[in-house]
């Protein structure tokens, strides 16, 4: 197995350009909060999972902190306060707080949840940062739930339904209320992610009432095998709606899960939301069934397609954009006119007009990073 010393001294030679390039580093030189993997030398030793900073210098990425966590990590959360949050990807039973400045050594803050209950990957703050929000499977019945959990102990203080099963990444609208990607997808406790009972998928799209989980609304797309993720709020799009942040439209990464693999093949991996419908964007190629991540960025929704080695981009209204290749593509990340994309062997930083790539070594970056600062 690595040592900590070993992936500590992993550097990420990426999104570097020649010097006096366009791409050169900025002054203030930007931090990335990740997950990864750091590779067994052989077959023998198992993978070691990290959470960290990863610090763009002059000419490199590179692990500038980082912290061993007891299985793979999923979704992360940076707080005002400078600490971070992860929380274990779906079913996990483990979410912790961590100050990447602290002493070598010191402890992170961990909650272990319920034995009757999973995580599901996601975790945000309330607009007042007094809560957070998880998003949670009961393992006795399916049922999904959102956690409302005291920021400052990590302790949970009450439970939400969701209406329905399956609930993954979770948002903060202007108004206050929340809004969750039912993904859909049946489980069982003693089948982990192993996916039954498809023909009873139901995703859906809910708003809950942040005052005690009251139901404000439910969609679902026509297609009942598209299961919704990952989800971004965007810029003004063609609907027009007023429903969401004063007109702003939600992007969702969706995920596929028909029988016929032609259909999979074919299926949309954006879905659109104005706050009174939810539809899906269509793209001329085959994008492999599978939506990793989404952002907003350079005025448009970028999904990551990790199935077919790149990321799809449309405009806020969903037309299509283009496609850019890069391998295994998962993890965005955007900031004011720029997005950092992570794959497989390399990484990638873009604009509205250059794109630069560098080799990633040794470490397997995992579905999200975010750009800090």
């Amino acid at each position: 197995m690595l040592s900590r010393r070993q992936c500590l001294a992993l550097g990420m030679a990426v999104l570097a350009a020649p010097a006096g390039s366009a791409w050169a580093a900025p002054a203030a030189l930007p931090r990335l909060l990740a997950a990864w993997q750091c590779e067994p030398r052989d077959t023998a030793e198992a993978a070691r999972y990290q959470v960290g900073l990863l610090a763009a210098q002059a000419d490199a990425l590179v692990v500038a902190r980082a912290l061993d966590v007891p299985t793979r990590a999923h979704g992360l959360l940076a707080e005002t306060g400078g600490t971070v949050l992860a929380v274990a990807r779906r079913p996990g039973d483990w979410l912790l707080r961590w100050r990447p400045g602290a002493p070598d050594g010191a402890e992170p803050q961990t909650a272990w949840i319920e034995p009757d209950r999973a995580f599901n990957g996601h975790v945000i703050a309330s607009s007042d940062g007094q809560r957070l929000y998880t998003t949670e499977t009961d393992l006795e019945t399916g049922a999904g739930l959102v956690g409302v959990r005291d920021a400052a102990t990590l302790e949970k203080v009450a439970e939400w339904s969701t209406h329905g099963m399956d609930p993954h990444e979770l948002l903060l609208d202007a108004d206050g209320s929340l809004v969750v990607a039912n993904g859909g997808i049946p489980t069982l406790p003693e089948t982990g992610r192993l996916k039954i009972g498809l023909e009873r998928m139901d995703a859906s799209l809910v708003r809950l009432d942040t005052r005690g989980g009251a139901l404000l609304g439910q969609w679902r797309l026509a297609d009942p095998r598209l299961s919704l993720r990952h989800i971004a709020w965007g810029g003004h799009g063609g609907h027009g709606g007023q429903g969401n942040r004063g007109g702003r439209v939600l992007g969702i990464a969706l995920q596929a899960e028909h029988s016929d693999p032609a259909a999979k093949l074919a299926a949309p991996l954006l879905g659109l939301f104005d706050g009174e419908s939810l539809r899906t964007a269509a793209a001329p190629r085959s994008l492999g069934g599978y939506g990793g991540d989404i952002a907003w960025a350079n005025g448009g929704f970028v999904v990551s397609t990790p199935k077919v080695d790149g990321f799809a981009r449309y405009g806020a209204d969903g037309r299509w954009q283009g496609f850019t290749a890069l391998a295994e593509a998962c993890a965005l990340a955007a900031e004011s006119g720029r997005l950092w994309a992570g794959g497989r062997d390399e990484a990638l930083v873009a604009d509205a007009s250059a794109i630069a790539t560098r080799p990633v070594p040794a470490l397997r970056l995992d579905n999200h990073w975010l750009r800090l600062g």
